[in-house]
């Protein structure tokens, strides 16, 4: 798989491309960590409810108890004591459960917060480049077996723009069917261009072999 351009300025532009995708990715991921770690902080309250509740639980529990065991009336004067550590025992689910849905909370807002960026950059940047460095290594490997250039400059008389093929040659479909090597070399160097990928031997100061 080509990756990069072997023209100078779009090689830069993809370089560039580049880091800044994989810096949007990286911002996007601490965003999401540091926004998770602030929204899990409002669990602390769940967790004190949860700690009142058992303490007041187990408090009424001993003092029930305790009360149980006097004589003739102990169950009686224990039971507002079981009831109120009822009443702790709820004030623990209370607490559990502020807990559990700050979680979720906070999970799934960092999940949005990664995944829209992450998204976009896979969608707008990621898979276009792997099309085309694809394309790329097509067409190198087009250009290494025999009659290869015709085929692109074939494909150049049906892909790219009127003003590239005439910029490329002026007569450019006449020349292409007398098979002038000139010509067909110039559409090949020209649908090679549009992929990232230097003709062969192309000379540097040619504007379209080489450019």
């Amino acid at each position: 798989m080509k990756l990069y351009s072997d023209f100078g300025g779009r090689r830069a532009v993809q370089v560039i491309g580049d880091v800044l995708a994989l810096g949007l990715v990286a911002v996007s991921v601490w965003a999401a960590l540091v926004f998770h770690g602030f929204v899990t902080e409002f669990a602390l309250l769940g967790r004190r409810l949860e700690e009142a509740g058992t303490g007041f639980r187990g408090s009424m529990t001993d003092i029930g108890n305790t009360l149980a065991d006097v004589p003739l009336i102990g169950s009686g004067i224990a039971a507002p004591f079981d009831g109120a550590s009822a009443a702790g025992e709820t004030l623990e689910s209370v607490g559990r459960g502020q807990q559990d849905m700050v979680g979720w909370i906070a999970v799934f807002a960092a999940i949005g917060i990664a995944a829209v960026p992450i998204a976009a950059v896979l969608l707008l940047w990621v898979a276009p480049r792997l099309v085309h460095a694809v394309r790329a290594r097509r067409t190198t490997a087009v250009l290494t077996r025999p009659g290869g250039a015709d085929l692109l400059a074939l494909r150049a008389l049906t892909d790219r723009s009127l003003l590239d093929i005439l910029a490329a040659d002026a007569d450019a479909v006449a020349r292409w069917r007398r098979g002038d090597p000139d010509t067909i070399r110039a559409l090949a160097a020209l649908e090679a261009r549009a992929v990232g990928v230097r003709l062969p031997g192309a000379p540097a100061g040619h504007p379209t072999l080489a450019a």
